[in-house]
């Protein structure tokens, strides 16, 4: 596989910091609309606990729990289940509660960051280690709020050939819905690219990874200011909690303790245009 073709870095300024999405309902409660005092106000960035966390972007079913726990067996890496902290929210419960936390200049949006941030400053701690990296895939659909909330965040940007995801995740569903599944494949390959583009992230594939482990893992290393440690490569051997439904992959590969040989994008997957052209641009050949 060829190396993916590195775009040019495009400005932030252009793109979007979308507030918590929110349709119906009662204002100031989670995933609702907000008042009009809320939308007005903007609060100023509160100082982090943790100032520069890492953050992998991929889709989902890209190898993501395998770099996870490679990178949890550093002993200078904290890489815990993933975190779901765009799930986390913070309810304003009374008519005056935003008018309360303007006069501390914090809003919504702030109250939350300071949040995620306590909970990283908590398990970083917990840990006794000092690099924290959350690999949660959905991350990788609001990776601008990501990058408002923590400006001085890291990034790991994790491809796959998207026809290999399409496969999996078909294998992976009961009664799969092979539209619905194209179409979530594209919302995350457009996201990743976007990301691509916008961040200066140390971008590595699956297939990397998994074809050579040392190499990837050391430029990752390399990427985070950290001395490669051969036991990154032997992570069955240590305790990464326990993989489950919604945390993680969970599957007998993951959990056998060993890097496996990727599997290849089944060739008879036909590839929407938009996923046939990025997947061009990561380097893929066609299928």
């Amino acid at each position: 596989m060829t190396e993916a073709v590195r775009p040019p870095r495009r400005t932030l300024d252009a793109v979007p910091s979308p507030r918590n999405p929110g349709t119906a309902g009662t204002p100031g409660t989670p995933g609702t609309p907000e008042t009009s005092a809320e939308r007005l106000y903007v609060a100023p960035r509160a100082p982090r606990l943790v100032e520069s966390p890492v953050f992998v972007l991929s889709s989902v079913r890209s190898g993501s729990t395998l770099l996870r726990v490679l990178l949890n067996s550093h002993s200078q890496i904290r890489a815990p289940h993933e975190m779901h902290l765009r799930t986390v929210h913070v309810h304003l419960s009374r008519d005056f509660t935003a008018d309360a936390m303007r006069a501390l200049e914090l809003d919504k949006d702030e109250l939350e960051h300071a949040l995620w941030d306590r909970l990283l400053h908590l398990e970083l701690t917990r840990s006794g280690k000092r690099i924290i990296v959350d690999k949660t895939p959905p991350n990788t659909l609001v990776w601008p709020r990501l990058h408002r909330c923590w400006p001085g965040a890291r990034y790991i940007v994790l491809l796959r050939h998207p026809g290999a995801v399409i496969d999996s995740l078909t294998n992976r569903r009961t009664d799969p819905d092979h539209d619905a599944i194209r179409a979530e494949v594209l919302d995350y390959s457009e996201k990743l690219e976007e990301a691509r583009q916008n961040l200066d992230a140390h971008v590595i594939t699956y297939e990397q990874l998994t074809a050579d482990p040392e190499t990837t893992t050391r430029g990752i290393c390399d990427h985070l200011g950290v001395p490669w440690e051969p036991a990154m490569l032997d992570y069955g051997s240590q305790d990464h909690g326990t993989f489950r439904p919604q945390l993680g992959d969970w599957s007998d590969t993951i959990k056998s303790g060993r890097v496996q040989p990727a599997r290849s994008a089944d060739p008879t997957v036909e590839l929407p245009p938009r996923l046939a052209e990025l997947a061009r641009v990561w380097g893929y050949p066609a299928v």
